[in-house]
Parts: structure tokens; sequence; C-alpha cells
């Protein structure tokens, strides 16, 4: 399963960090990123968070609230957090339900062998729900930046089709 831009995004429900849990539709009247990254306390996703983390304040302005998700456990996902300062929660999707309906895991080679994991993806929702745009295959650097201008565009209502 796959989203498409211009469709509503799957609602889903997914443990995240400070004891909550997080669906997508109570979210309603905000836009939402949702960041998948591979694995927590590594280095790209370490990055990749603290960029997002430093753009924080900005996302708030543009009415948009920061999810980052990956299969790590809620404990591993806690420790992440605490220890990069993250301001936004982190979901821990073991069950790789919320994965799947953003078909982000992939086939990935590393050191020869083949194996299934998260394909490093962000998607931009609307303040209705709706899928705005998706980044997949990202690399990190200026990733977080470009979101945050997508998102401010969106936001203003002067994000292009395109």
């Amino acid at each position: 399963m796959s989203v498409s831009i211009g469709q509503p995004a799957p609602d889903f429900t997914a443990p995240a960090t400070g004891d909550a849990s997080v669906t997508l539709s109570q979210l309603r009247g905000h836009q939402v990123v949702i960041y998948f990254y591979p694995r927590a306390s590594t280095p790209g996703c370490t990055t990749e968070g603290g960029d997002f983390r430093d753009r924080k304040a900005a996302f708030d302005a543009a009415n948009t609230v920061i999810l980052g998700v990956s299969r790590d456990g809620i404990r591993a996902q806690e420790n992440f957090k605490a220890k990069q300062d993250f301001n936004f929660d982190l979901i821990s999707d073991k069950s790789e339900e919320v994965c799947q309906q953003f078909g982000v895991i992939k086939l990935k080679k590393m050191y020869g062998k083949e194996h299934l994991g998260i394909e490093r993806s962000t998607f931009l929702i609307d303040s209705e729900g709706r899928l705005a745009h998706e980044w997949r295959g990202v690399k990190v650097k200026g990733h977080a930046q470009e979101v945050l201008e997508t998102a401010q565009a969106l936001n203003t209502g002067t994000l292009g089709d395109g």
C-alpha cells in the first residue's frame, strides 16, 4: 500500500514518546511532517532529527507538527529523543503498520547482504489530512530545510503543483 499526492493520508494510531500515542486524524487543522528513518541513534538519523529539532520553531510558525517514525522500540525512541533533546515526538512502529501504510519498507543492501528496511522518506500532510508532498530516498543534508520551505509554502497557500 502506498499513498498518493492529493489523497487522504492513511490514518493510524501508534505509540509515541512521552507515554503518548499519536492518532493522525486527531492532528487535523495542522499540517503534519512524518519522517521515516532507519534506526534511532545512528549518525544519519541523529543528524536528520537534529535538523528538524533546530527548525521546530519555524515549523510551529507554519502550523506544522513534526513526527519521526522508525521500527525501534519505545525505550530506544525515548533514549534517542532525550539524548538528542528532540522537541517533537518519535513513534515506535515495531509492527511496521505505519511503515507499510506509507510504503517505506524496501529491500536494501548492506555489506553485500539484502534485508528489508526503512527507506528514508518524508511526507507532508495538509491541514485537511491529505498528502501534499513526499520525499523518498532522502539524503539528509539540506532535507529538513527543504521540508520546512515546502511546509511554509503550503501553509501560506503558495505551494505550486510540482
